[in-house]
């Protein structure tokens, strides 16, 4: 069967929506979708009546509402569409008010001190703007409701809530710009992207004999292999058969329910993969990008493969990230940073490219807060992502046409037909006659930036959301300036234009950003280098940051307060699992080891004895092994304080600097000493898979 004739089949699409509801209802249902309009109950009712219908003939038994809590991941709860009728009859029936909003127990999701733990009340609101699907049972199908997450009062609770909220400001302050401009058809704004999603597979009977895989994720014990990445032969290599059945039977299931997936290819590292789809509207994105992650797990349970998500799951060897694609459209199907023909659209791009370039000079730090979380600190800053200086890359060609407008000592209409003129080339140069910087968190890569620090396990909703803010923050200010200027609207926003260039010169930077070098050109240049979740989540809560989110309606403070003590929590718990795990193995599994190694060298080291052949190199294996387990149970121990230190602790900032500072400390030092025994541990006494096994 053809891909467009399966693509979408699952989801209650726009074709679904012209077959099952009339065209006043149709109409209505977009309204609502694209200008915002009040959803009326009557409506509401018939659009749940008809997906009902549609779901039920597609096998469907249940409904739920989707949505992301900020303890990370999906959460869902099923009820039937069974209800009894007036006559006290069982029915099917699915109302408006069941679609548009449900209350989910939320006493057990975190709250961050936004209400107390007795306060058990939640709600779910659909979001039209993202289409409903069928989630496959066993048998049957569940319908599934993509909402937003609130508490009682109405404060957020989710990650979709104050990503719908960035784009309604950036929307807002977009529009009132191109207004000012002379654009008077721009009448809303679209924010697009597409992340590429990086992951392991590896064999299941090998990751049952990882409980740090198991519950961790990660492996917090591994020598490095003989063969890792060194030879670079996995990227792009040719796909293994057993690999690329299970690409095959979740390019069809992602195609079921409207996945535009588009790319797969092997990655750096062994055993490591890449899906990338097609571009979407921001939201729908961010939704299909965490099903994507849900359906990759459940197809490689059926290939007897394990999808590790992971930032960093073996040391020594590339990890994994998410590659946002992010670009901005008015209604007009106009890409705001796709060069064009029309001078005025050319405006509009160097708009948004200074917007950006300010945006990342007075907000950078958020943009670095929104990727740090215990997985991406292993990853950030190593030689396959780029560390946490935000930075933004343009490419030789646009960098040398904006210098050449800062150099601009007269601004004329001819001056702006030059400059359209080479923005109209762009397009080439950047296909045909540049390279592309793949070290930059932020780069300009032709129609798009491209965001390269978010981590694979990642909602990408908090980094889109950033960007939204940030850029609605550079076109206000561009606004607001010219607002106060008189002359040639177009003459005058270059001359803003250079004001930006000038002051946000900082934060371009074309070179290696792997380069030790460009961390110590940062520092002179008062570029923030945060290495660490602890050393980022105060950020949140600062008075510029605050102002910021308070000043677009995004988030209260009350609500960031609450982010971040959730943010804080959930990488103490992160760290204190991991410590956990690795004392429980070192004590259960590598210290038994290495008694049994010594117990077998004692009896070599007696029979060769007893036999008048002493052999002078068991007794120094004796030696060595015994001071192996003696620095194994001190590191274990010192660990062990470390982690009493951090539960004691009640301040949860404290807790997180130990964690970062001490903690990760004390279990490096833990894992250098397993791993230098690992190698010489006979392979049939070690009681962990060998990262031989598990990448290859």
């Amino acid at each position: 069967m053809k891909m467009v004739e399966v693509f979408g089949e699952l989801t209650f699409n726009d074709q679904i929506m012209r077959e099952k509801l009339s065209m006043e209802l149709y109409t209505a249902f977009m309204d609502t979708i694209h200008i915002g309009k009040p959803l009326e109950k009557t409506i509401a009712d018939n659009i749940a009546h008809a997906m009902k219908e549609w779901a039920i003939e597609k096998g469907a038994t249940h409904f739920t509402h989707w949505f992301q809590p900020l303890r990370g991941g999906t959460a869902e709860k099923h009820d039937s569409f069974l209800q009894y009728d007036e006559s006290g009859h069982v029915i099917e029936r699915f109302s408006g008010a069941q679609l548009i909003q449900s209350e989910p127990d939320a006493s057990s999701f975190p709250s961050g001190g936004m209400r107390s733990t007795f306060e058990a009340r939640g709600y779910t609101a659909w979001d039209p703007s993202s289409p409903a699907y069928l989630m496959k049972g066993d048998k049957k199908y569940t319908l599934v409701i993509p909402s937003v997450f609130l508490s009682w009062t109405g404060m957020a609770m989710d990650h979709k809530t104050p990503l719908l909220r960035s784009h309604l400001a950036l929307e807002n302050s977009a529009v009132r710009l191109q207004k000012l401009l002379g654009n008077r058809n721009a009448k809303s704004l679209n924010v697009f992207m597409g992340p590429e999603q990086e992951y392991f597979l590896i064999s299941r009977a090998l990751y049952e004999k990882r409980p740090d895989l198991k519950i961790c994720g990660r492996t917090l014990f591994g020598a490095a292999p003989a063969k890792g990445q060194q030879m670079e032969d996995h990227y792009f290599g040719a796909i293994k058969p057993r690999v690329l059945h299970f690409m095959e039977e979740l390019d069809q299931e992602l195609y079921r329910l409207g996945i535009p997936t588009k790319t797969r290819h092997n990655e750096v590292a062994p055993n490591q993969f890449e899906i990338a789809p097609l571009y979407e509207e921001a939201n729908r994105a961010i939704d299909h990008n965490l099903l994507l992650l849900d359906v990759m797990k459940k197809t490689a349970e059926k290939h007897d493969f394990v999808c590790l998500l992971h930032e960093k799951p073996f040391e020594g060897v590339n990890g994994s990230g998410k590659h946002i694609n992010w670009s901005i459209g008015d209604n007009t199907c106009n890409n705001y940073l796709e060069p064009s023909a029309s001078p005025l659209k050319n405006i509009t791009f160097l708009n948004t490219i200074g917007a950006v370039l300010l945006g990342v000079k007075n907000y950078g730090e958020l943009l670095r807060l929104s990727v740090a979380d215990a997985g991406n600190d292993h990853r950030l800053g190593a030689n396959e992502a780029p560390p946490g200086i935000m930075s933004v890359y343009l490419g030789d060609y646009l960098s040398q046409m904006l210098d050449s407008i800062e150099d601009i000592k007269s601004i004329t209409e001819k001056k702006l037909s030059e400059i359209s003129l080479g923005i109209r080339r762009l397009p080439k140069i950047v296909r045909d006659a540049s390279d592309r910087n793949r070290t930059s968190p932020i780069a300009f890569t032709g129609n798009k930036f491209e965001f390269r620090a978010v981590g694979s396990a990642q909602n990408c909703s908090e980094p889109v959301m950033m960007i939204n803010l940030m850029v609605a923050y550079g076109y206000d200010y561009i606004h607001d300036r010219l607002n106060k200027m008189s002359g040639n609207v177009r003459e005058n926003a270059l001359r803003v234009l250079k004001e930006i260039l000038q002051q946000t010169k900082n934060v371009r930077f074309e070179g290696n950003n792997y380069d030790p070098e460009w961390h110590r050109l940062a520092e002179k240049r008062g570029l923030p280098n945060l290495k660490d979740t602890p050393g980022c989540l105060h950020i949140l809560t600062n008075e510029k940051t605050i102002q910021l989110f308070k000043s677009y309606n995004v988030l209260s403070e009350v609500e960031l307060r609450s982010k971040q003590e959730i943010r804080y929590e959930t990488y103490i718990k992160t760290k204190v699992m991991e410590y956990k795990v690795a004392a429980d193995i070192s004590r259960t599994l590598i210290t038994p080891v290495i008694l049994k190694q010594l117990t077998l060298l004692g009896n070599a080291a007696v029979s060769t004895k007893t036999a008048g052949v002493p052999v002078a190199e068991i007794d120094e294996d004796l030696t060595t092994f015994t001071n192996f387990y003696g620095r194994i149970k001190q590191k274990t121990g010192d660990l062990e304080k470390v982690l009493k230190r951090i539960i004691d602790e009640t301040d949860t900032e404290k807790a997180g600097r130990l964690c970062a500072a001490e903690g990760d400390k004390a279990l490096d030092e833990l894992r250098k000493i397993v791993d230098s025994v690992e190698v010489l541990i006979p392979a049939d006494l070690w009681p962990l898979t060998k990262y031989q096994e598990l990448l290859h």
